[in-house]
């Protein structure tokens, strides 16, 4: 309503009288007519008479009314008053009885002069208090059924009933910037009659009060510089200390006492304006420091936490541990970027009205703050919360999230899926401080918050496109069929009911933010395709996906949808209802009986490849029946073996690397067809024997090296007894596996660090390093073998001169060793070398066939090297040969064959 006011205009030509000339408007809520400035009209005459009894009440009794004149806009009454008295004040006053009076027979539109009222001083709002503004009472002519109407800057927030004492309420439980602006309040009667009252209210930040440190230590008899900064605004003061006048940054020098006990003190910053505001800093004092300052935590002694404010611009606090080196550990940084807990605390009280403006903000603040956003996993988390807090309010105030609002969110979530952002969700997802910690569920909760947005954007289709995110809402009656930016394509062959909407996310790098994590908290698999969030508006039991692969070298595709309800709460990939149907030309089709959140993992280290399955089952199986064959020469020759002494020793250790290979080979097997299975006790096993045997295989071969470096040391001397030697054999052999094995699965399986989950039964690699309790001790015994080869070939051939044939035979034995050690030790050295290459470059094709080929041929050279070429097997065989030929049945052939291989056990446990 606007007003014109003439003061002291002179009415006569004298020099002793002077009328104040004042001009007023308001409006009636009704059509106007032209008739109504007809003097004689009923509506003219009405207010005509009302103006000027009311001024003559309360201005002056000599008030005239100078003009009337109504004009178009409902009813717009513009008149002037003419009186010997100039106090606007009970112009208006006299307005507002005017308008009570009228208020009886017309719709008026009573502007009160009076504001609302406040709780709180409109001019000293601080961010986070609770307001409650006040309306009424209207004029009593007014009437009583009445509404009430509450708008902020023109949006509406509220209608109700007036109370019984003719007054309405509105609080805002916490003030904060979103809700500044403008609040008017609009008491209406049906017939259009409106009585208005208003108010403009503005937040000042809340104090922010900075401490350092804010856990501290200080060593009896020194000194420590503490310090209290507030933002701009306020002054702060150390409470109960005289100190200078206070400011927005104050120091204090804090003095302990000579000779005093390790106890706690503690100095309290307070906001001068507001004492309610204050922060502690704690100081420990103590005897001896240990870590020493630098430059961020205080001195402090073994085991002392330290905590340390953030730096300008972030809140929160920072913490590390006095280690035993002497050095802060286990730091923990909880800082998050000013502007952004700013806007989680505005999250917690969005509503319809505050939603767009608070988007707007937040996407200006994300895109403005990216690279310390995605720096730091405190703010990350901070973000995770607010789009939680987004998705909650709408659904509880049954918020409509429009177009823009959706690319608001889009945006500003987008740029926390980017690579920048990857080690920090590796942290938040790792996070092991505690087990209930809330970070480790942050990328969970980030997914979910889509989940809890989607429903609430409007319904209507849309294809809203950004850098990294893209959502669309199509509107299909029975089925639907669609390709979303060429890399999935989503088939829904039949849907209840004959029209219906879905709403589709695509996420370009969400295996940024989300973990491989399944049954367990660790994966060695990968987020091979898009992530994509399908979100139907009825039940949907058949739905076809299919994958563009984004790795085409990774193999055992599985198709996985993200279940929040896994590991306890924690949320992973979960196979439950979806199966896998084909992968060809780099494409994974899957089929669900239900809707969520979808992709597929696959393997780096295990790439699909039949001729690498090819050769290694076939390759294994040849092995397998090598070490099968070489254990029944081995039994057959025994007798004749067991004479010599060196050569029993030597064939000891050949049948127990036959062995150890031979069960290990089983194992391996049993492995790979459990592998799928997803059973963790039955992995764990299989690794756990898998890992023994092989390990024994390569300690036999020690021990076959050290036995020959023995012999060739000490050839014609008494030393170590058969017996003995046998004890040491198996002690290394069976014993040294044993410890390891039983070291290695005690220390990683409680973590959940043994095995490589969800590839082959086999040590794990990428977090524990299991793997190197194997690699190390046979590549170490690699090396040892070559040397002992070196050393006792320059010692056999530096020796001249004949022997007799007992010297002979023992130089044939040591000849035979070498020579298998020869072949044997490379072999293996190389097989293990290339198993260490796989893991280096797990996706080089090359590297796994060469290892399988290596891996596969193991048996076939022990049954060659170890048993075939040594003449005194060939003997025996001969003569085994002969005695059968002379047989003249099959069984009998039959027993001779199992009375060896009976034999060989027999007096391998029983040497002489």
């Amino acid at each position: 309503m606007s007003t014109a006011t003439t003061k002291n205009m002179p009415t006569v030509a004298t020099t002793t009288t002077v009328a104040s000339v004042i001009s007023r408007t308001f409006t009636l809520n009704m059509d106007f007519e032209t008739s109504y400035n007809n003097k004689n009209s009923t509506v003219y005459k009405d207010i005509h008479d009302a103006i000027t009894t009311k001024c003559q009440e309360l201005v002056s009794k000599d008030c005239t009314v100078k003009s009337l004149t109504l004009r178009r806009g409902s009813t717009i009454a513009d008149y002037t008053l003419i009186s010997s008295s100039g106090d606007e004040k009970q112009v208006d006053l006299a307005k507002d009885e005017m308008l009570n009076q009228l208020a009886a027979k017309y719709p008026v539109d009573f502007v009160s002069v009076k504001e609302l009222t406040s709780s709180v001083n409109p001019k000293t709002i601080i961010a986070g208090v609770l307001v409650t503004l006040t309306c009424g009472p209207p004029p009593t002519n007014l009437g009583s059924d009445l509404t009430v109407e509450w708008t902020r800057s023109g949006n509406l927030l509220a209608t109700d009933k007036p109370s019984q004492d003719r007054t309405s309420k509105y609080t805002i439980p916490k003030f904060l910037k979103i809700h500044d602006g403008t609040y008017v309040c609009k008491v209406k009667r049906k017939d259009g009659a409106i009585f208005t009252q208003s108010l403009s209210l503005t937040s000042k930040a809340a104090p922010q009060i900075t401490v350092n440190p804010v856990r501290g230590t200080v060593q009896c008899g020194g000194s420590v510089s503490v310090q209290c900064s507030v933002n701009t605004g306020y002054q702060v003061q150390f409470k109960g200390l005289t100190l200078s006048t206070p400011g927005l940054e104050i120091k204090y020098d804090y003095k302990a006492p000579d000779g005093c006990t390790q106890r706690e003190e503690t100095i309290t910053c307070q906001v001068t304006t507001n004492p309610q505001d204050y922060k502690i800093i704690t100081l420990e004092l103590i005897k001896d420091v240990f870590c020493k300052a630098d430059g961020v935590f205080s001195a402090g002694s073994e085991g002392f936490e330290a905590v340390a404010s953030c730096e300008k611009g972030k809140v929160g606090n920072i913490t590390a541990v006095c280690k035993a080196d002497g050095k802060y550990g286990d730091i923990q940084d909880n800082c998050v970027l000013e502007v952004i807990q700013n806007l989680l605390n505005e999250s917690e009280a969005l509503d319809a009205v505050t939603l767009p403006a608070f988007l707007e903000d937040l996407k200006s603040a994300t895109i403005n703050n990216s690279k310390t956003i995605t720096d730091s996993p405190a703010t990350i988390s901070a973000m995770v919360k607010i789009f939680a807090n987004i998705g909650r309010r709408a659904n509880s105030l049954r918020i409509t999230i429009s177009k823009a609002s959706t690319e608001n969110i889009l945006e500003s979530a987008g740029i926390l899926t980017t690579d920048a952002a990857k080690d920090s969700w590796n942290e938040l997802n790792n996070d092991n401080r505690n087990e209930s910690s809330e970070n480790k569920n942050s990328s969970s909760s980030f997914l979910s918050a889509f989940e809890g947005i989607t429903p609430h954007v409007v319904n209507e289709p849309l294809n809203i496109v950004t850098q990294y995110i893209i959502f669309t809402k199509i509107n299909f009656t029975n089925n639907f069929q669609d390709d979303f930016n060429s890399s999935v394509e989503i088939d829904i062959p039949e849907a209840e009911g004959s029209r219906q909407s879905v709403a589709v996310i695509l996420f370009a790098s969400m295996d940024n933010v989300l973990p491989a994590r399944q049954n367990v908290n660790t994966s060695d698999s990968v987020i091979n395709g898009r992530v994509v969030l399908i979100q139907p508006e009825s039940d949907i039991n058949n739905i076809s996906i299919a994958f563009d692969v984004l790795n085409e070298t990774l193999g055992k595709p599985k198709c996985v949808f993200w279940d929040f309800n896994l590991l306890d709460d924690l949320g992973g990939w979960s196979d439950e209802g979806c199966s896998f149907v084909l992968n060809e030309n780099g494409t994974v089709r899957c089929s669900c009986n239900h809707t969520t959140s979808f992709s597929i993992l696959m393997s780096p280290d295990s790439p699909q490849d039949p001729v690498l399955d090819f050769i290694t089952y076939i390759g294994i199986g040849i092995s397998m029946g090598s070490l099968v064959v070489c254990l029944i020469i081995e039994g057959i020759a025994w007798r004749k073996i067991r004479r010599h002494s060196t050569s029993y020793l030597r064939h000891v250790s050949i049948v127990n690397i036959a062995v150890s290979l031979l069960i290990a080979d089983i194992w391996f097997i049993i492995g790979a067809a459990i592998s799928n299975t997803n059973s963790a006790p039955a992995c764990t096993a299989a690794t756990f024997f898998i890992h023994f045997f092989y390990l024994a295989l390569f300690f036999w071969m020690l021990a076959s090296a050290l036995l020959l470096l023995y012999r060739t040391l000490s050839v014609f001397d008494g030393g170590l007894s058969k017996l003995t030697m046998l004890i040491i054999g198996f002690s290394l052999g069976y014993g040294a596996p044993l410890i390891i094995a039983t070291i290695t699965i005690a220390s990683t399986a409680p973590s959940n660090e043994y095995i490589r989950e969800n590839v082959v039964c086999w040590l794990n690699w990428n977090e524990s390093k299991a793997l190197l309790a194997f690699v190390i001790p046979a590549l170490l015994i690699v090396v040892i073998n070559l040397i002992i080869l070196i050393v006792v070939l320059y010692k056999i051939l530096s020796r001249r001169g004949g022997a007799n044939a007992s010297q002979a035979e023992e130089k044939h034995v040591l000849y035979v060793i070498a020579r298998s050690l020869a072949v044997l030790t490379p072999l293996f050295g190389l097989t293990w070398g290339l198993g260490v290459g796989v893991l280096i470059s797990p996706k080089n094709r090359g590297m796994h066939i060469t290892f399988a080929l290596f891996n596969s041929v193991q048996g076939f050279f022990i049954l060659v090297f170890g048993t075939l070429l040594d003449k005194t097997v060939r003997s025996a065989m001969t003569k085994s040969q002969g005695y059968s030929s002379q047989s003249r049945t099959k069984s009998t052939r039959g027993g001779t064959l199992s009375s060896g291989v009976s034999n060989f056990f027999n007096k391998l446990k029983k040497p002489r």
